[in-house]
């Protein structure tokens, strides 16, 4: 965790205080940071305002106060209508300034964006995490990073106020590729875990003593021992709430689109990321848009015929 000591006391910039992005600039603020932010929703500001933040109007007012700004925002339109918007970051941008972006996003926008950036004269990395909510809240993070290696260490002071984990990817969009790549591999393995949860209840075993083998076997992975889609057998996860918080179903959705673009784009064979996609979108089709991803086990249950 970056200490009290070396923490440069000039403001920080956050844009975009959703699920994930409410307790990333809170951690900020923890480390003695103080933080301009800004939402596109005024009421998402008002908690901050409450812990002593500037709440700015737009990015672009956010870009005129810090030179280092953090963007967490849920898609690619949204992250190219924050930096080259009307009152996006870089109509007032200040040369030298480092822009990190958070957001999980199709790599080419990530370069693209990184060119316009380069033009105003400052620096942009993406940085997209992984962990989910409880991770944010705690300041657990996995940054992958990817940028201009010199500018890492300077980004990593930031970043490690957040996560616990900051890796350096290579250049920019390498941070999206990697964090592509996790999110697929996650949505499969979900899906597989909500799949053998299923199955083994319905031949009657206890979902704890299923989930409890196993995690104590070859099966195990993170879906099934940290965040178990079954309601009933952990507590604290979003199957334990009625599958409310975490990561949404749209955005994963949203995720293994990205994913199957640069599969197409690279001619790489993705079969089982190309189910996971349409088993999500599905979801997202029949009411689950909202609720955690998680809920795929929920949706396999009623889906009789899929």
């Amino acid at each position: 965790v970056c200490s009290r000591a070396m923490a440069s006391k000039t403001p920080v910039g956050f844009i975009g205080l959703g699920n994930m992005g409410n307790p990333m600039a809170k951690n900020l603020v923890k480390h003695g940071y103080p933080v301009i932010a800004y939402d596109v929703f005024p009421e998402a500001c008002k908690e901050f305002q409450d812990l002593g933040a500037q709440v700015m109007d737009s990015a672009a007012d956010v870009a005129e106060r810090a030179d280092r700004i953090i963007t967490m925002l849920p898609s690619s339109p949204n992250a190219i209508e924050v930096y080259t918007g009307a009152s996006g970051i870089l109509k007032k941008v200040k040369k030298g300034s480092l822009l990190i972006d958070s957001s999980t996003i199709d790599p080419a926008v990530s370069k693209e964006l990184a060119k316009a950036v380069e033009k105003m004269g400052a620096v942009f990395m993406d940085a997209p995490v992984s962990g989910g909510v409880g991770a944010a809240r705690a300041g657990n993070l996995t940054f992958m990073v990817g940028g201009v290696e010199q500018e890492f260490d300077a980004a990593k002071e930031l970043l490690t106020c957040m996560g616990s984990n900051v890796v350096y990817c290579g250049g920019v969009g390498t941070g999206q590729a990697a964090k592509i790549c996790n999110n697929m591999l996650l949505a499969i393995s979900m899906i597989g875990t909500a799949e053998a949860m299923n199955l083994g209840i319905r031949l009657g075993l206890d979902p704890k003593l299923l989930a409890k083998i196993l995690n104590m076997s070859s099966g195990r992975c993170w879906s099934s021992d940290t965040y178990n889609p079954v309601p009933g057998v952990m507590e604290g996860v979003p199957s334990a709430n009625n599958y409310q918080g975490g990561f949404g179903t749209t955005l994963m959705a949203k995720d293994l689109g990205l994913a199957q673009i640069s599969a197409t784009n690279t001619k790489t064979p993705v079969p089982l990321g190309s189910q996971a996609h349409q088993i999500y979108r599905m979801m997202c089709a029949k009411g689950y848009a909202l609720k955690d991803f998680s809920a795929v086990f929920q949706f396999l249950r009623e889906e009789e015929t899929l």
